[in-house]
C-alpha cells in the first residue's frame, strides 16, 4: 500500500507546486513586466490620489455626471467582490419593472429629450461592472450634463467625441466611451494611471 500511495503523494505535491504556486508566479511577473498598468488593475489616480479603476463601474446619480450602465450586483452597485447580473429573462415582471423605472428616472432628469433611449443606460450587464457605456448612451446624456452645468451643448458632445474609444480596426465592437474617465475630464481632472 506505502508503494502505491508514494507515488501519488510525490505526484500531487509536484502539481501543486508546479501549478499551484511556479506557474501563477511566472505569468504574474510576465505580466507586471509586459503590461505594468493592467496587471496593477488599471488604477487611475487624480492629484496623488485613487479615485478608481478603468475596468470596473462606478455609481454616478447626480444630474451634472453622465451616468453608467445600470449595476445588478449585490447589496450594492458595482460591487466587485459581487460581480453578477441579475439573471432576469426579458419576459420576466421584475425585469420589465425595473426598465420601466429607468426609463422614467431618465426622462425625469432630462424630460425635454425626447430621443430613444440608448438600450444599455436601462439594462444591466451579465458582470454587473461595466465601466463603459456606448457613445449614444453618452451622447443621449450630453444636454442634461451641459444643463446641470451651465455648459454650452457643443462643449460636452466635444468632449464625449474625444473620450469616446472606437471600434476596433474599425470593425470590432462599437464606438464606447470610459464613465469614469469622462467624468473626471468634465471636473477638468486629467487621470493618470498606476
Amino acid at each position: 500500500m506505502i508503494s502505491t500511495l508514494r507515488p501519488a503523494l510525490v505526484l500531487f505535491a509536484a502539481l501543486t507546486v508546479a501549478c499551484g504556486l511556479a506557474y501563477p508566479l511566472a505569468v504574474t511577473g510576465v505580466a507586471s513586466v509586459a503590461f505594468p498598468r493592467q496587471a496593477s488593475g488599471s488604477l487611475l489616480e487624480v492629484d496623488g490620489k485613487l479615485v478608481g479603476s478603468a475596468l470596473i463601474g462606478q455609481e454616478f446619480t447626480a444630474p451634472r455626471y453622465f451616468w453608467g450602465r445600470p449595476s445588478a450586483t449585490a447589496p450594492a452597485p458595482y460591487n466587485a467582490a459581487g460581480s453578477g447580473g441579475s439573471n432576469l429573462g426579458p419576459l420576466n415582471p421584475a425585469f420589465t419593472d425595473a426598465v420601466r423605472s429607468r426609463v422614467e428616472a431618465l426622462r425625469a432628469a432630462d424630460p425635454a429629450n425626447t430621443a430613444p433611449i440608448p438600450a444599455d443606460l436601462v439594462t444591466a450587464s451579465g458582470s454587473g461592472l461595466d465601466p463603459e457605456i456606448s457613445l449614444a448612451a453618452a451622447l443621449y446624456q450630453a444636454r442634461r450634463v451641459a444643463d446641470a452645468r451651465g455648459l454650452p451643448l457643443p462643449h460636452v458632445e466635444t468632449l464625449v467625441q474625444q473620450q469616446a474609444a472606437m471600434p476596433f480596426l474599425g470593425v470590432f465592437g462599437e464606438a464606447r466611451v470610459n464613465v469614469l474617465a469622462l467624468n473626471l475630464a468634465l471636473d477638468g481632472k486629467t487621470p493618470h494611471t498606476r
